[in-house]
């Protein structure tokens, strides 16, 4: 068996990372589109409840943008939405005074796509 190189190591790597980051931004779309406290969460952060639907669609663009082959510069705008996202998600939740129980997933999704971008970059 050949020994496998680093760019190798890195690709594996960066698929780990980037199918982890989609599945944890497709759980969050199907929570969204699905599951009533979701909707509360949004009610309570103060968003329209359209605003919650709209979300769920792009994260699914995303993903689908990250998984397939497309031009980089698109990837850039997934990867770009998905930071805003995230970031915003934690400002949101910390502006309305939940705890880290609250924004913990947006963080922790966070480093994932930190992942996902710095090894796609390599």
């Amino acid at each position: 068996m050949a020994r496998e190189g680093v760019a190798g190591r890195t690709r594996r790597a960066y698929w780990v990372a980037t199918v982890l980051l989609c599945l944890q931004m497709g759980f969050t779309a199907y929570a969204q589109l699905s599951l009533p406290q979701v909707a509360e969460s949004f009610r309570h952060l103060g968003f329209p409840a359209y605003f919650r639907v709209e979300l769920a669609m792009a994260k699914l663009l995303g993903i689908a943008t990250l998984l397939t082959p497309v031009p980089a510069r698109l990837k850039e705008w997934a990867y770009a939405g998905f930071a805003i996202t995230l970031v915003s998600a934690v400002i949101a939740h910390v502006a309305v005074g939940d705890g880290p129980a609250a924004w913990s997933w947006a963080a922790g999704t966070s480093v994932l796509w930190a992942a996902s971008y710095w090894l796609w970059r390599r």
